[in-house]
């Protein structure tokens, strides 16, 4: 009885999703002369030129982004790898993310 009423709970809540109409706030375009609540011409290629113009801008962030999670990712491997490391001497120092002898105080390449 449960998964019924969980797949019909599942059913009902997406019928919404699937009603919508181009509302304001939407991202609705629809060019086919009738007016209404739809983008006028001008309005559809404003927005197109600003979504446009605004590609190199969101391109730098995802790529940022992208070599932030990259930097992180390879700090966990690096940290793995030196905690599992056979030389008692090293230790990982989470500051600078990298693993560094006791003795020396030097960088241990991984």
């Amino acid at each position: 009885m449960l998964p019924v009423t969980m797949l019909i709970f599942a059913g009902a809540w997406q019928v919404p999703l699937f009603a919508a109409t181009c509302t304001e706030g939407s991202t609705c375009v629809t060019v086919d002369g009738s007016g209404g609540a739809a983008m006028s011409k001008e309005q559809a290629r404003e927005s197109k030129e600003q979504w446009d113009e605004t590609k190199s801008l969101r391109k730098k962030v995802n790529t940022r982004t992208e070599k932030e999670f990259d930097k992180q990712d390879r700090a966990i491997d690096d940290e793995e790898q030196c905690n599992d490391i056979n030389n008692v001497n090293a230790y990982w120092e989470q500051s600078t993310r990298k693993c560094i002898d006791r003795k020396t105080g030097h960088r241990i390449n991984l």
